[in-house]
């Protein structure tokens, strides 16, 4: 991936990367990053996942700090899992469309018309959404949360898409969705990708379930970003469609250097629309900026993280 050019500032180094990995040892610092980070941030990361796997490792972490190129609720969900620990990230704007999509006030009279209702929530979401829920899902383990709740009435948010998937995958066809979606994710054009399957008939379709259903109905595959990534590198002699942030071609081709990629088309061509704005926010100029000043940090309110933190926990009991 081409990198963006540098950050014309006199007080950076000229060696980032080496700036940066200084910086962490002096620290105590650990680096959690998402696949959807560009690649030379991915490179420099102690742990690199998607969702379910960062928050894992922020449960079993043990530093001095935290510094995590994501989103802010992933931040969240860090600070959440370790209180009384720092949490840094490079740029507080770094925020996501289904967590913005679902302010805490408008869920909260959403989950209030449903009385009796169980509340799944996808990670994706904020700590004030997470603290109404009783358990959080990933899209790893969306299916199985929702089978937890065999019986009962449940609402899921924010995402409709990755809702869709799970109703049709568990034969729920009742849940209570809240209308949201991921604007990365939504915007992938199935004439697009249907064109592209001509041109490579050979190619095996991997889909992230947050596609709308025109997209996944074209896919061989459908899986969280860990699993499209587990399944590319599995066939690796046969090329791959993704349908998901391009993040994720640097973690395949580190591990089945000779794979042959093509990314999924967007509705807009004359934009790299697949790639998550959010996420790419998080530049190694903004890394080393925050590891050398400490900020800006991301808290969370000591009650909220309290209500919060019982249904993230049970989520990483179950899985």
């Amino acid at each position: 991936m081409d990198r963006p050019p540098l950050d014309p500032d006199p007080d950076l180094p000229e060696d980032l990367e080496e700036a940066i990995l200084e910086l962490k040892r002096e620290k105590g610092a650990v680096l959690l990053a998402h696949y959807y980070q560009e690649s030379e941030v991915q490179d420099l990361a102690d742990v690199v996942g998607d969702s379910l796997a960062l928050a894992r490792a922020a449960q079993e972490i043990e530093c001095e700090r935290i510094v995590f190129c994501g989103v802010h609720f992933m931040a969240e969900t860090a600070a959440i899992l370790n209180p009384g620990i720092p949490v840094i990230v490079p740029d507080l704007e770094a925020g996501c469309s289904l967590a913005d999509g679902c302010p805490a006030d408008e869920f909260k009279e959403f989950v209030a018309a449903h009385p009796g209702a169980k509340v799944l929530t996808y990670i994706n979401a904020s700590a004030a959404v997470k603290a109404m829920s009783d358990l959080i899902c990933t899209s790893s383990n969306a299916r199985k949360m929702v089978e937890t709740f065999a019986g009962e009435k449940l609402i899921f948010a924010p995402d409709r898409h990755l809702a869709r998937w799970v109703a049709r995958e568990t034969g729920r066809d009742d849940l209570i969705v809240w209308p949201g979606a991921c604007v990365v994710h939504e915007l992938f054009s199935a004439k697009g990708l249907a064109k592209l399957k001509i041109q490579h008939p050979d190619a095996e379709v991997l889909a992230h379930p947050e596609c709308d259903q025109a997209v996944l109905d074209q896919a061989d595959f459908i899986a969280s970003t860990t699993g499209i990534i587990r399944r590319a590198v599995e066939t690796r002699d046969r090329p791959s469609i993704i349908a998901t942030e391009d993040g994720v071609f640097h973690a395949i081709l580190q591990q089945a250097p000779d794979k042959v990629l093509y990314q999924a088309p967007g509705m807009d061509e004359s934009c790299a629309c697949n790639r998550c704005p959010f996420m790419r926010l998080n530049t190694l100029e903004k890394l080393y900026r925050c590891l050398r000043d400490d900020e800006p940090r991301v808290t969370v309110p000591e009650e909220l993280a309290r209500q919060a933190l019982r249904p993230i926990e049970r989520m990483l009991e179950l899985s």
